[in-house]
């Protein structure tokens, strides 16, 4: 096994029931590496992220986190791991201080109150570190998320949505915040819904449904997907919309502004199909694919588990 790696799993699943939630999943992430995890609703992302942090047993597959084994050494792995939940599950009748405290507390931290106060620091919290948790708006609330599970000095974080519902400004600062830990040596496995953020990691995996479907950079996934794509711009998108959608050799059509991407994975089969409605109404321009249009065409063609 490579030594550079910090996860190198093969095979993870997980079953509730008759429910195969994740399946047959290899990953390899290196040290110092921000991994993208991509995924629609109830695909199995943070079913995998706990079974990698050791809070989910997997019913099968073999690897290791942080050079211990997965089953085995999942106490282990708690300790070197930071694991950033979808929701905010701090109490907010405590201050920031007080918070970082408790959770300092849980994990034994030596030196406990320097490290809170260092903790602080590092993320812009020291002037705030008096103020009600409750009162924090969502982009302040993120840093103290991020704060409280860096404070036992892991060496991996998995962080789960971390900037939903947090404005594009603070969704900004937090990436340069990842970005200058991961330049410490810090690894990231980030789940993430936006493409802007997607484009901001190292490299992506994109599971469907329990499925992985792709991993590689962004620039490996898109060419994975062997999509051609082209946008048009006219009148009536909308109706435009429907008719291509039932037209052969075109996987998608999807509005993008004030314009339509109409992709497919059948470069000939996507020219007949759009040759009727290339009329001088219509400026039509052959383009790359970019990530949201890969992203889609997955999610399409994703079997969904939960369906009968």
């Amino acid at each position: 096994m490579p030594t550079d790696l910090a996860i190198d799993v093969r095979g993870m699943t997980k079953r509730f029931g008759e429910l195969t939630a994740v399946d047959q999943i290899d990953l390899q992430v290196r040290a110092g590496e921000i991994c993208g995890f991509l995924g629609p609703n109830g695909s199995g992302k943070t079913t995998f992220i706990r079974m990698l942090c050791g809070l989910l047993r997997p019913d099968a597959g073999r690897g290791t986190c942080l050079g211990h084994d997965v089953i085995a050494g999942s106490e282990a792995i708690k300790r070197q791991v930071g694991y950033m939940t979808q929701r905010f599950s701090f109490y907010e009748d405590l201050s920031l201080f007080e918070n970082l405290d408790f959770v300092a507390r849980m994990y034994a931290v030596p030196n406990r109150r320097a490290a809170v106060c260092e903790s602080l620091e590092r993320l812009g919290l020291a002037e705030r570190q008096r103020q009600l948790a409750g009162q924090l708006s969502g982009g302040w609330k993120q840093r103290l998320a991020l704060a409280a599970c860096m404070i036992h000095s892991p060496k991996l974080l998995l962080l789960d949505e971390p900037t939903a519902g947090v404005d594009p400004k603070a969704r900004r600062e937090f990436w340069e915040q990842i970005h200058q830990l991961a330049g410490q040596g810090l690894t990231f496995l980030i789940a993430t819904h936006y493409m802007d953020e997607a484009e901001r990691c190292h490299r992506l995996a994109y599971i469907g449904y329990g499925k992985l479907l792709a991993h590689g950079t962004v620039a490996e996934v898109v060419a994975q997907a062997k999509l051609t794509t082209w946008s048009v711009r006219g009148p009536n998108l909308l109706q435009l919309a429907e008719a291509l959608r039932r037209m052969p050799g075109v996987k998608h059509a999807v509005a993008f502004g004030n314009t339509l991407h109409v992709s497919g994975d059948d470069a000939a089969a996507l020219d007949r199909s759009i040759a009727a409605f290339r009329t001088e109404a219509y400026h039509w321009e052959r383009i790359e694919s970019g990530l949201e249009d890969v992203f889609i065409h997955l999610i399409e063609r994703s079997p969904d588990n939960f369906a009968s």
